[in-house]
């Protein structure tokens, strides 16, 4: 499996990324201000609990009395349930900001993902589109809704028990300031390399998590092929340098770790030895030293914590780009303003204003590149189909033939000329207009998981239950329903995976069919069928393409002998056109590729009766 190209994300800190989050989190800074107000208030708490000790010590422990115990209790217990209070409500506003920022940035890049065009699907592995929309969105509603938080409490508890420690004692406090540039130090070496093998993992989990997906959804190719073996190698690969680099992480933060304990516990050494020799000289009471000794042992670890979440802070500046980046992919098609205020859009259709297609197609000297190609695939390409025309087009396998059907559906515009529905150019309509009357059969359909009544439905969601039932018996579905334990209410698992192939296209040959389109495409979908089941979809074509536009993508040219029209792609371009009868009359490169295919037939069939 080949490793797809990441880009990647390693820029500095810049608010001007984390700024485009706001859109995203203005809806809920409420809840932030909340959380925010109720951790400097925690903060305040966890500052001031060592100062009870202290004052424990110096008025009951060491004179020995319980006076006043009541009302000490009194206070520390309001204490201790403010405290429980403010880390109940700012946990239910922290989780209230992760879930619905999380919730947010999924639902806004699965709606953009909706708009954009078929390129960006076929450059983008699945893998790496999911890794944006769970894991990246994940670790971004996280970062905001405890991170920043947590950084806050962080600084302000810092430099709150400093505060105190030099206002009971400057040379105590002295003592511990000058630690923290050793310990700065040692984060700083030691949380850049850690943040650097981190980038590494999360792009190789990336990595994974495609080659994982394609491994799931090619698995019948891969053992039709036999290829368990180099798949399982590819896969092993990709861990093995993932766990190489969590590794590496993982024994970075094992010598981390350790070595700040160790400078925590020779800071409190340090304040112990000074501390107990100034209350033994009677410098300094006990209660106060106790106050240092505490301060001395947790100080460090807000510090650590600080560090670790600027790292992890950087770290999620690249999570941010990916799903900005992903947010960003602008589609090759798309309505012009003023067609969408007329017509509306994917989301919001201004049916009402949708005209009826009778599905005449113009093509004016149109030229064509793709996007991301140099050389013209079609150049000054001129075509008229009347409404009601059957056009097959063939070529060998990767002659161009689907850049027609792309182009007259739509989905990607011509570099140069126009094309014409009914007259009209259609990019004087909406996207959505013409591709809801469209029938579309792919070579390898795709069924979405539910039951086989619900698959088909979809071709037009308001259907009844016997519409359904017609629609699959006009094109002979009702047999493979008949065979299905439950009937119309089986399920056909994942992707349609408990159905054959030619039965997911008769499935969906019904489900276009009830969508009762004005302009079919049938991209080579009798390619995957037995001969029995491809002599019921031929008689049921060849009454419901009658009175419909319709464009069949042929591989086996005896399917399309009965064309109006056929166009003929050799190199992406068209190199004849005619009907079949016309064009075996030429002698010309049909002829040749229908004889050649109706020889290796007979061949076959000569084989097979063998």
């Amino acid at each position: 499996m080949a490793a797809y190209e990441e880009q990647d994300y390693n820029k500095p800190f810049q608010l001007k990324i984390w700024a485009k989050l706001l859109p995203f989190f203005r809806p809920y800074r409420k809840f932030f201000v909340i959380t925010l107000t109720l951790n400097i208030l925690l903060a305040g708490v966890d500052i001031l609990v060592p100062l009870f000790q202290s004052y424990a010590i110096d008025h009951f422990i060491v004179p020995d009395t319980l006076e006043g115990i009541g009302a000490f209790a009194a206070v520390y217990a309001a204490v201790i349930v403010l405290q429980t209070v403010s880390v109940y409500i700012s946990v239910r506003a922290a989780t209230v900001i992760e879930m619905n920022i999380g919730k947010d940035l999924k639902w806004a890049q699965f709606e953009h993902l909706q708009t954009l065009s078929f390129s960006y699907y076929n450059t983008t592995p699945v893998g790496y589109i999911h890794a944006r929309v769970m894991s990246d969105t994940l670790k971004i509603a996280g970062m905001i809704a405890w991170g920043l938080v947590d950084m806050f409490w962080a600084l302000i508890y810092i430099v709150g028990v400093f505060g105190i420690m030099f206002a009971l004692n400057a040379a105590l406090a002295w003592m511990l300031l000058l630690i923290v540039p050793c310990i700065a130090v040692i984060t700083v070496f030691f949380q850049n390399r850690i943040l650097n093998w981190n980038r590494k993992v999360r792009k190789l989990n990336s990595q994974i998590t495609s080659a994982y997906n394609e491994g799931i959804t090619g698995v019948r190719t891969s053992k039709s092929m036999v290829i368990e073996a180099d798949n399982e190698r590819s896969f092993f690969k990709l861990a093995g340098s993932m766990n190489h680099a969590a590794s590496h992480a993982a024994k970075l933060n094992a010598l981390y770790i350790p070595l700040i304990l160790f400078f925590s516990s020779v800071a409190a050494a340090l304040v112990l030895a000074k501390g107990g020799y100034m209350v033994q000289e009677e410098l300094m009471q006990l209660g106060m030293l106790s106050v240092f000794i505490s301060y001395a042992l947790v100080i460090f670890e807000p510090i650590q914590q600080l560090a670790r979440l600027l790292a992890d802070l950087i770290s999620c500046q690249a999570n941010i780009e990916r799903v900005m980046d992903l947010l960003a992919q602008k589609p090759n098609v798309t309505d012009r303003p003023d067609v969408v205020e007329t017509y509306g859009d994917n989301f919001h259709p201004k049916k009402e204003n949708w005209e009826k297609i009778k599905g005449e197609i113009d093509f004016e000297d149109v030229s064509f590149r793709y996007p991301d190609g140099k050389e013209y695939v079609l150049e000054h390409f001129n075509l008229h189909v009347p409404a009601g025309m059957n056009v097959a087009i063939v070529g060998e396998t990767g002659a161009g033939k689907s850049t027609l059907v792309n182009l007259a559906g739509r989905f990607f515009e011509p570099t140069k000329g126009r094309i014409l529905i009914d007259g009209v150019d259609y990019r004087e309509r909406s996207q959505l207009w013409l591709h809801s009357q469209i029938g579309y059969v792919l070579q390898n359909p795709h069924l979405f998981s539910g039951t086989v009544r619900e698959n088909i439905r979809y071709g037009r969601l308001d259907a009844t239950d016997e519409e359904i039932e017609a629609a699959a018996k006009r094109v002979s579905a009702d047999l493979v329903v008949n065979k299905l334990e439950k009937g119309y209410d089986s399920d056909v698992g994942e992707s349609g995976g408990r159905l054959s192939t030619g039965e997911k296209q008769l499935i969906s040959f019904a489900r276009a069919i009830l969508a009762d389109p004005a302009i079919f495409v049938l991209d080579e979908a009798t390619s995957s069928i037995d001969t029995a089941t491809e002599q019921l979809i031929q008689q049921a074509t060849q009454t419901l393409l009658k009175g419909h536009t319709s464009f069949v993508i042929a591989h086996r040219l005896s399917t399309i002998r009965n064309a109006d029209l056929i166009l003929v792609v050799k190199d992406g371009r068209i190199v004849e056109r005619g009907t079949h009868k016309e064009l075996l009359a030429q002698k010309g490169y049909y002829r040749d590729l229908y004889y050649k295919q109706f020889e290796e037939e007979s061949a076959m069939q000569v084989f097979e009766e063998q």
